[in-house]
């Protein structure tokens, strides 16, 4: 089994940026046109863009045929062909909703579901080949590299497409996304040319039972383990506070420090940028010539979620008094979600494998199912406890201020489970001493051996020399 370089994260890279860029217009350009050019409500692509996440809820069951293929390949290159045909689907649905409105939908459902099963299939297939065949000493960084190539992808495309599409026809929407389905199909194919490899070693390796075993058993053996099930709890907590902040940051904004639309934008971009950095930073900390030197990627991950509650309980206090360095606030709390995020992701590799490559695509699954639910719910729930809390409460400030403390618990309950993950680190490294150390106390040494042989015989030439070295 080869193991990955550059050239090969360079390849992953570009397959992830694909998935960004169908999911990118499925998600926002589409969302655009069905509320402005066919004033529909704005509830429907909301609908819509949830359901697609509600449908990753397959993917565990995705990662495990992976585990029983031995191979990602397939289910790659499979994940992005279903991918890119609900991406063309999603785009004649959104024309047929001017005409035929129940047609359109009908065909809409069809679409988000084939998108929420390619990026299932895609994506966790994915993350399992990276996690099996990445050093641990370029986790972080690779997941960096990939993760920003995937944000890449959404920029680019959002900038060409948004540029090709002015001035809108339904014709061109379609003749465009046909272009890009085909394209990211290409490259998908283009990257993964000889990328994996064969699997026979593999499959010869792999224990009899693993390959029989049910999908539910696996399933279930997977949540048995102490440490998997706390890192699920960690992803769905983590990822649950980082998207519920999405769609109500802007609007707290604009309600309680009278910016104005252009003004909340740039605050966004603001917070992504922050991102960014704190993602390179987890990169260059995990990278070899710094890894340990600046603490462990563990560390990094419970201090990212610490850090984000904080800032969190900053925006609490903003939302109070009024008067707030938001701007500053913002960019910490950026710089916090890109560091718990990308620690997490280089965490999430190494404990796919830790108990064993044979469920690896199943335990990214079961993690990639958690933040799917994770981002399906966060969006609602903001703006559900939001509204509900302006209607308990007479001041918005407040309002949005008991929403964020609300978001400052859930990450301080993430970090509480990303400090337990490394407990449980630590109770199998000492645990695998004591088993090292038992042995040798009952294995005999070679000086033990040598000294047990009957003295009343004198050794033979070979035997002084077996003793001596």
């Amino acid at each position: 089994m080869n193991v990955f370089g550059w050239t090969h994260v360079i390849r992953l890279g570009l397959i992830q940026a694909c998935m960004g860029a169908v999911v990118v217009v499925t998600t926002s350009t589409l969302n655009r046109i069905m509320v402005v050019e066919h004033a529909l409500p704005a509830l429907l692509p909301g609908v819509l863009v949830s359901f697609h996440y509600l449908v990753q809820m397959v993917r565990p069951r995705m990662g495990f045929g992976a585990d029983q293929g031995r191979r990602s390949t397939p289910w790659m290159m499979g994940g992005m062909v279903l991918l890119s045909a609900g991406g063309l689907l999603a785009a004649v649905a959104t024309v047929w909703m001017a005409d035929a409105l129940a047609l359109g939908l009908a065909l809409a459902v069809l679409a988000f579901a084939c998108i929420g099963l390619g990026v299932s299939a895609c994506g966790t297939s994915l993350l399992a080949l990276m996690s099996k065949r990445m050093p641990a000493h370029m986790r972080a960084p690779a997941a960096t590299t990939v993760w920003m190539m995937m944000i890449m992808g959404f920029a680019l495309t959002a900038i060409t497409v948004g540029k090709l599409l002015d001035p809108y026809t339904p014709e061109r929407l379609i003749y465009l996304c046909s272009i890009l389905s085909v394209c990211v199909v290409v490259i998908t194919a283009a990257c993964l040319w000889r990328l994996e490899g064969q699997a026979t070693a593999q499959v010869a390796a792999c224990d009899e039972r693993m390959t029989a075993e049910k999908f539910k058993q696996a399933l279930h053996r997977v949540w048995g383990e102490a440490q998997a099930r706390t890192f699920t709890i960690f992803v769905f907590l983590s990822m649950l506070a980082y998207s519920a902040q999405d769609l109500i940051l802007e609007p707290f904004a604009g309600s309680i420090f009278g910016m104005t639309p252009g003004e909340t934008t740039q605050l966004s971009g603001l917070h992504h940028s922050a991102v960014l950095c704190g993602m390179l930073c987890v990169a260059l900390v995990g990278g070899k010539k710094v890894a340990g030197r600046l603490g462990s990627i563990q560390s990094w991950m419970v201090g990212g979620c610490a850090l984000s509650a904080l800032a969190m309980l900053g925006l609490t206090l903003g939302g109070v008094t009024g008067a707030w360095p938001l701007k500053a606030n913002v960019f910490v709390l950026g710089v916090a979600n890109g560091v718990f995020s990308i620690a997490a992701i280089a965490t999430m590799m190494r404990l796919a494998t830790a108990e064993g490559e044979s469920r690896a695509g199943t335990r990214m699954g079961l993690w990639g199912a958690a933040q799917a639910l994770a981002f399906g719910l966060g969006g609602l729930l903001g703006t559900a406890a939001s509204d509900l809390a302006r209607w308990l409460i007479a001041s918005p400030g407040a309002a949005y201020a008991s929403v964020f403390a609300l978001e400052a618990l859930m990450f301080l309950g993430s970090a509480w489970c990303a400090v337990q993950v490394g407990k449980l680190d630590e109770g199998k490294h000492q645990e695998s001493k004591s088993e090292q150390s038992n042995r040798d106390v009952h294995q005999p040494s070679r000086t033990q051996a040598s000294q047990s042989t009957d003295l009343s015989e004198p050794p033979r030439m070979g035997q002084e020399l077996r003793h001596e070295f």
